[in-house]
């Protein structure tokens, strides 16, 4: 039997009652329980710099670049809750995916990207969800060579979507983000046959 495929979760966000969070949490136990191996990160633990030409030639990458790079090198798959700021990708996702992409040392700046998959989400109290982001999310990450699957959730009304202990309270909405990390779980296996 093949070993589990491994997806690497988390939001870009780093504030501590992100809606995103929230959504990436329920997207993230339905991937684990289609039978991939889930390990869900915060950005708020990897914080650096924004990315500055200068600073890295002057100093090398950050230790919080390096530790994701060698998570991102690790796991088969990408699962992203991307919240949307003004219509658009937030500042510490981009500088996550911009960091993660320097080279270092032998390792070209693609290898973190190179044969993986990824599905996204997002979570927004606005009626789109976030949708305006994720069409940036979805490009910069093909740009990079990711392979992102079609299937894509935004949850909208997001502030009214989960009850005083974060669970969420309308089923299709529930179902609409575990059909997305259900189907990357099922995608990476697929491919990993």
């Amino acid at each position: 039997m093949n070993s589990p495929r491994k997806i690497l979760a988390f939001a870009g966000s780093t504030r501590a009652g992100s809606l995103n969070k929230r959504a990436l949490a329920v997207a993230a136990q339905a991937a684990d329980e289609a039978g991939a191996r889930v390990t869900t990160i915060d950005l708020a633990d990897y914080r650096m710099p924004l990315y500055d030409g200068d600073l890295e030639s002057r100093d090398g990458l950050p230790e919080a670049a390096i530790a994701l790079k060698t998570l991102f090198i690790e796991h088969d798959g990408l699962l992203i809750a991307a919240p949307e700021y003004n219509g658009s990708i937030t500042g510490v996702l981009k500088n996550t995916l911009d960091w993660v992409s320097r080279p270092h040392g032998e390792q070209p700046g693609t290898l973190p990207y190179r044969d993986k998959f990824a599905a996204l989400v997002a979570a927004s109290p606005g009626a789109l969800g976030g949708l305006r982001g994720l069409v940036h999310v979805r490009q910069i990450l093909t740009g990079l060579g990711v392979h992102v699957i079609p299937p894509q959730f935004a949850l909208s009304r997001a502030g009214q979507a989960f009850d005083d202990a974060g669970t969420m309270t309308d089923d299709k909405q529930r179902d609409g983000l575990r059909a997305v990390g259900a189907e990357l779980a099922s995608f990476l296996k697929r491919v990993g046959d």
